[in-house]
């Protein structure tokens, strides 16, 4: 991980990335689609955190919020349908082999059958990158419309926290 911030750290201090940000904020919405896509992931947070920051210059915090949802929730609506189907049919002989039947029990028990949703969420509402939060939801009874919805909201909610903030600041 700290591969990939002093990767971000170094281009941030290039000029010719540092000039390609810049230029972001007047590709407008696509921009902030764009860097929705990328602040989800552990590997692209940093870029797309400094991308919206940027755009956070010419734009309302609100609409960045809502445009830049959209690119976030394409992305963890990938990593959704991953965990939901090719993920758990491979973990599941596996957990079988190690005696999972105990956990299972743990997990299914009221305290925690609403409590992995909801940490599952907290972590995509947070400026972190969303792979758990998504993995969470996705190993829970989620529909794939209800994940939707619930994504876009907490995205929008999120980022847009994160541009007011970044406005509030200068």
């Amino acid at each position: 991980k700290s591969l990939c911030h002093s990767s971000v750290f170094f281009l941030s201090r290039n000029p010719n990335f540092h000039n390609f940000l810049l230029s972001l904020g007047s590709l407008g919405y696509f921009g902030a689609f764009i860097a929705g896509a990328l602040f989800v992931s552990t590997f692209t947070a940093a870029i797309g955190a400094v991308i919206l920051l940027v755009l956070a210059n010419n734009m309302p915090a609100i609409q960045i919020g809502v445009l830049a949802a959209f690119g976030a929730v394409l992305c963890n609506l990938i990593l959704f349908k991953f965990v939901k189907g090719d993920l758990t049919q491979e973990i599941v002989p596996i957990y079988n082999e190690l005696g999972g039947h105990h956990l299972t029990k743990v997990l299914h028990t009221k305290y925690f059958s609403w409590s992995i949703p909801v940490i599952g969420a907290l972590l995509i509402a947070l400026p972190i990158p969303d792979e758990l939060g998504v993995t969470l939801l996705g190993l829970s009874k989620m529909s794939t419309t209800k994940f939707l919805v619930l994504c876009f909201i907490l995205h929008v909610v999120g980022i847009s926290l994160l541009g007011s903030t970044a406005n509030l600041l200068r």
